[in-house]
């Protein structure tokens, strides 16, 4: 059976965002409530009302659909890789899809080297931290070496560290004592990189270096995995971290006042 959603219908108006939801309701085989989709279409519109969504290069919103499947439809770029494998257990509509911080992972299958040197960013929506030490999106081989990108997170929570192709190993940036929501990096310059998390923005000055050609993982790599549970993530160009931030932020609420 095939699912079409016509403009207007479940509160949407934008062709992406429809184009987005009929692959999701597909992969799930039914359709999604009323207040799922317009939460994806009211994101979907903000994002290009704040002229960021051309900038989301592979992304996958990890919640809303009724089905793991669905989750993994991406909403922008191509389909990530299920390594591990993730399994239904392991997904909630409301929350996202947790690691189990040994195994599984999510390949990107966008490569470091995809974007520009000194215009990319990453970032996370996390539902639930994680109780280890490890990366929630990271180069896949090259870790504090070279042209390297990731996002860390220590498991007693006192140090992020956000490396966006940079040289040799990063400092902690001081105060970044991450909880849960919304975490990540964006450069848009050879020199310095911002850091979001908690609602704040943070400046590093780092230098750039040429990044290095390796795909990106979800949910770490070798040694790094981790156990948190992801809503949402992001790789591409440089943007606004905090519009983006709270696009985000309102997208994963309204999935919680809209599931039952």
């Amino acid at each position: 059976m095939t699912l079409i959603v016509k403009p207007g219908f479940n509160g949407m108006t934008d062709a992406d965002a429809i184009a987005y939801v009929n692959a999701v309701e597909a992969a799930d085989g039914q359709l999604l409530e009323f207040g799922v989709g317009k939460a994806i279409n009211d994101f979907v519109v903000g994002c290009k009302l704040d002229n960021t969504w051309s900038a989301i290069k592979a992304s996958c919103i990890l919640a809303g659909a009724r089905t793991l499947a669905g989750a993994l439809v991406p909403l922008a770029g191509t389909a990530p890789t299920n390594v591990g494998p993730f399994v239904s257990g392991d997904y909630n509509r409301k929350t996202g899809l947790v690691g189990n911080g040994t195994s599984k992972y999510l390949d990107s299958n966008r490569s470091n080297n995809a974007d520009p040197q000194n215009s990319r960013h990453m970032v996370v929506s996390v539902s639930n931290r994680q109780t280890n030490s490890a990366l929630y999106i990271t180069t896949s081989t090259t870790l504090n070496g070279s042209g390297d990108s990731y996002l860390f997170q220590s498991a007693d929570f006192t140090s992020n560290t956000v490396k966006l192709s940079q040289g040799g190993t990063p400092a902690p940036l001081a105060g970044t004592n991450l909880i849960q929501g919304f975490f990540g990096g964006s450069r848009n310059n050879s020199g310095s990189i911002i850091v979001r998390r908690q609602g704040v923005n943070v400046s590093a000055s780092i230098a750039s270096v040429s990044p290095v050609a390796e795909t990106l993982n979800v949910f770490g790599t070798t040694g790094f995995y981790t156990n948190a549970r992801i809503a949402f993530y992001s790789i591409g160009e440089s943007l606004d971290l905090a519009l983006l931030d709270a696009r985000v932020t309102a997208l994963i609420t309204a999935f919680g006042v809209a599931i039952p």
